[in-house]
């Protein structure tokens, strides 16, 4: 039982982190449901990590709902780049891996052209959204280093 637990943690962690580029895979909540599975076997970390590790979790999933529209925002562009950026990180799951890119940055372009924006506009916030997104991937990167590197440590 020990070992099936030991290989369903390492599992969902993998996917985890699969799903920290993909954005239809919640990574870091699947990565912590494997690092749950950790608290039935003999090197269980202590609860303190978990409560910690869950509340990073959770503040790193809802960052990234909103990663690509802040990242827009702080280029300057509207709230119709901006929600074009997010709609555009959606449809480019569909056209992994450029469609993780092309996506915010098409999207936020569209929306600023629809907002009645100049081209040099939407180029710039495109930028701004890629970016956004990139920094969501980071963090959510780090969140499943983070539990990763507790379960180690508990080894």
């Amino acid at each position: 039982m020990e070992t099936a637990l030991y290989v369903l943690a390492g599992s969902l962690w993998l996917l985890g982190v699969v799903g920290c580029v993909v954005p239809a895979v919640p990574g870091p909540p699947v990565a912590y449901a494997g690092f749950l599975c950790l608290m039935w076997t003999p090197k269980a970390p202590g609860w303190p990590s978990v409560a910690a590790l869950g509340a990073v979790v959770a503040v790193v999933t809802v960052l990234d709902f909103v990663a690509s529209a802040w990242g827009a925002r702080k280029f300057k562009c509207s709230k119709w780049g901006a929600w074009g950026g997010v709609v555009g990180a959606c449809v480019g799951v569909f056209f992994f891996p450029l469609g993780l890119l092309a996506g915010p940055f098409a999207g936020a372009l569209v929306g600023e052209l629809l907002a009645g924006r100049d081209l040099t506009d939407g180029v710039h916030s495109g930028f701004g959204a890629v970016l956004g997104f990139l920094g969501g991937v980071f963090a959510k990167l780090l969140a499943c280093a983070a539990m990763l590197g507790v379960a180690l440590w508990a080894w």
